[in-house]
């Protein structure tokens, strides 16, 4: 069987240490890279029969876990592995419960790696030496509430969020996406809804639940929407 797998990282040395790992153990993968939230959502659109995405966890725009939480709403049958070098316990069961079918670190060797992958390919659910398997949640209530809230916004409506949690404005956000501001105005009342946000920064605050560093967010503007 001829798999497609997509690598997610922003930095060519370790897509291609990783491609690398994963090859020596998989003679029938076929390799798909990006290197950006938004080279992911095309590479999805262009190959809709990827068998396996492996995803950095600290990728640019993908703010934390909130990329994870949109994938599994926008793609839920398609496996997702988070690759990252901050393997602590709880980010590792974090992105397990927050539906990840694997967690590989980055300090593993090619072979574990290699391993590690073929595993999730079979239907397993994978995490590092001394994890276990369990996808048993250690994530509160309301971070799960908000992840499946995430699940819900539409690929065009996370581009949107992603650049709310950078602070732009509607009319710097519709320049960039090449879109209207009466669009963006759309997007943002069904961003805030289906967040459950009164507002903007509201929002942006909710977003903090699921990041590794809540730094990483800058209070939006507040428009009239």
């Amino acid at each position: 069987m001829n798999y497609k797998i997509l690598i997610v990282d922003d930095h060519p040395l370790f897509r291609a240490a990783l491609r690398g790992a994963v090859a020596a153990g998989c003679t029938d993968c076929e390799f798909f890279e990006a290197d950006s939230v938004a080279r992911l959502f095309d590479a999805l659109e262009q190959h809709p029969h990827i068998d396996l995405l492996l995803l950095d966890l600290k990728l640019p725009g993908a703010y934390g876990f909130c990329a994870l939480a949109h994938l599994r709403g926008s793609h839920p049958q398609l496996p997702v592995v988070v690759v990252s070098a901050t393997d602590d316990v709880g980010t590792v069961r974090q992105a397990l419960a927050l539906g990840a079918q694997g967690f590989i670190s980055k300090s593993a060797d090619a072979d574990t790696i290699g391993r590690n992958v073929e595993s999730v390919l079979r239907g397993d659910y994978m995490s590092p030496a001394g994890f276990g398997t369990t996808t048993e949640s250690q994530t509160d209530v309301a971070t799960l509430d908000l992840a499946q809230r995430m699940a819900q916004l539409t690929t065009q409506q996370f581009r949107v969020f992603g650049m709310l949690c950078l602070g732009r404005l509607n009319k710097h956000i519709a320049y960039e996406l090449q879109i209207t501001e009466a669009t963006v105005k759309a997007h943002m009342t069904a961003i805030l809804r289906k967040l459950g946000a009164a507002n903007r920064t509201q929002a942006a605050l909710l977003a903090g639940r699921l990041l590794l560093n809540p730094h990483e967010i800058k209070p939006p503007p507040e428009e009239i929407e």
